[in-house]
């Protein structure tokens, strides 16, 4: 068999070419940059009220990008220390950062529109976006909180049922219901799969890019560092919900979508597409 036949097997041909509709990697670098604008803010500010402490903000990075030793320190040289934070920070400006951070939530909202190609949520369900920012807010502070409590797999494990949980429930929630619970559950695990991948790539890979970075460039390189993990975090999260459609239409669930234009035409068929066209 050859390789481009392998290819087409195995379904990445048509991975990559529903990531290229998708504008997967552009995508990806809005979700890095609105991530590190709207939503570092706010978590910096929630981080620095967290009674239990955990080292603000940059604890919450360096347990996420699972780094150590000086690549850490560079990582709370920059992001640290946030004493001052609450004390200099009006209910007026959470008010702001928390509005702020619902256009996060939006762009994630608009990319899951995208995959499972659903009607656009109308304007007076903004408040899906202010309950789906507080549960994400709560999801990554239980992360940060196992880590006091539990370790090696006994962490992993609780670590990895609630992020699939999450997962599974965000695209159903910011979707207004439109797609199935069943139907998402394969995006919610190829997420988190993609997620444990990402966590062993930064271990590896960021670990040492953040201390030479630092030692190069500042504080500057620190934080391309992070806008770098982010954009992979995005990369993560839109195509592990396009693997889950992926995998729905391969298990015959759901209809695939109609071929762009400039591709070869199809005898005509009566199938539908998206989640109106979903098989009982």
């Amino acid at each position: 068999m050859s390789r481009l036949a392998a290819w087409h097997r195995l379904g990445l041909a048509e991975l990559h070419r529903r990531g290229n509709e998708l504008e997967l990697m552009h995508r990806s670098m809005g979700f890095a940059t609105l991530a590190l604008v709207t939503l570092a803010p706010l978590l910096i500010v929630v981080a620095a009220a967290d009674p239990l402490g955990h080292g603000g903000f940059a604890g919450w990075l360096v347990d996420g990008m699972a780094l150590n030793g000086r690549s850490a320190d560079a990582l709370a040289h920059v992001f640290g220390p946030t004493r001052k934070v609450i004390s200099t920070t009006s209910a007026l400006s959470v008010a702001l950062l928390a509005f702020f951070g619902m256009s996060f939530a939006s762009s994630v909202q608009n990319g899951y529109e995208r995959i499972w190609r659903t009607a656009a949520a109308p304007w007076h369900h903004l408040w899906r976006h202010a309950i789906w920012l507080i549960m994400l807010m709560a999801y990554l502070y239980a992360q940060v909180q196992t880590r006091s409590v539990l370790e090696g797999p006994s962490r992993i494990l609780l670590s990895m049922g609630v992020g699939v949980l999450f997962f599974w429930w965000g695209p159903h929630f910011l979707l207004s219901r439109q797609v199935p619970w069943r139907y998402l559950l394969p995006g919610a695990l190829a997420t988190m799969a993609g997620l444990v991948g990402l966590r062993g790539f930064s271990y590896l890979v960021f670990t040492p890019l953040l201390v030479t970075n630092a030692i190069s460039y500042g504080p500057v390189g620190t934080v391309l560092v992070v806008e770098s993990w982010l954009v992979g975090v995005g990369f993560v999260v839109y195509g592990g919900a396009l693997v889950g459609r992926l995998i729905c239409e391969w298990l015959g669930h759901l209809d695939e979508p109609p071929d762009p234009p400039g591709r070869t035409a199809r005898a005509p068929t009566d199938r539908g597409q998206g989640p109106s066209a979903l098989r009982s």
